[in-house]
């Protein structure tokens, strides 16, 4: 991904809590003829090591048959919105602010009691202010639904974040623009009138 470097981010910890709260990523691998994406909802776990992400997606996707240690890419895709010139200080085109992030590394499949896990804790992370559990359930049926599903690593091997916030503006356009994101209201526009801020 093109970054130019005032829109890069390299902060690790500010990376690792944006992959978290927009963990419904895109998975792109490539198939000996063309790209193929999905979109599924995944984990980003850190140890010593380094990050590995853990995700499932539908057995009957064609797409597993490519997770044979390729590298894959995810696309987390957070805010974005429209940025109107009338914004600005002085007269210029509109443009588009966003934060996004691709992480590349080598895919694997996971099943048995390591999907179990990747599952449980998905279901954990979201159900996190109510007792629900996977483990609460009737197992057998929690094991037949598995069956359904085919579980998948990435062990990351590099991270680009790109967060394009008015960067090139000055202190008092960004505070402006910030603003009416507000007066707008919608989540992305709020969202980003943060992240500027």
């Amino acid at each position: 991904m093109y970054i130019p470097k005032y829109y890069r981010e390299e902060d690790r910890q500010k990376i690792l809590s944006f992959l978290k709260q927009n963990n419904f990523a895109a998975l792109v691998t490539f198939d000996g003829e063309k790209p193929i994406a999905t979109h599924a909802p995944v984990e980003v776990v850190e140890s010593e090591s380094g990050w590995t992400i853990y995700g499932h997606l539908s057995r009957a996707n064609s797409q597993k048959k490519t997770f044979d240690g390729q590298e894959a890419l995810l696309i987390f895709q957070g805010a974005h919105t429209y940025i109107s010139a009338r914004w600005y200080s002085e007269i210029d085109v509109p443009t588009w602010d966003y934060m996004i992030v691709h992480v590349y590394g080598k895919v694997r499949e996971i099943q048995g009691d390591e999907l179990y896990s990747v599952l449980s804790r998905l279901v954990q992370n979201h159900e996190t202010n109510t007792s629900y559990r996977l483990e609460g359930l009737p197992q057998d049926m929690v094991h037949k639904e598995m069956k359904g599903v085919f579980g998948f690593a990435v062990d990351v091997t590099r991270v680009d974040g790109s967060y394009k916030l008015s960067q090139g503006k000055t202190e008092e356009e960004r505070r402006n623009i910030a603003g009416e994101l507000e007066k707008r209201g919608d989540e992305n526009s709020k969202k980003i009138a943060v992240a500027i801020r």
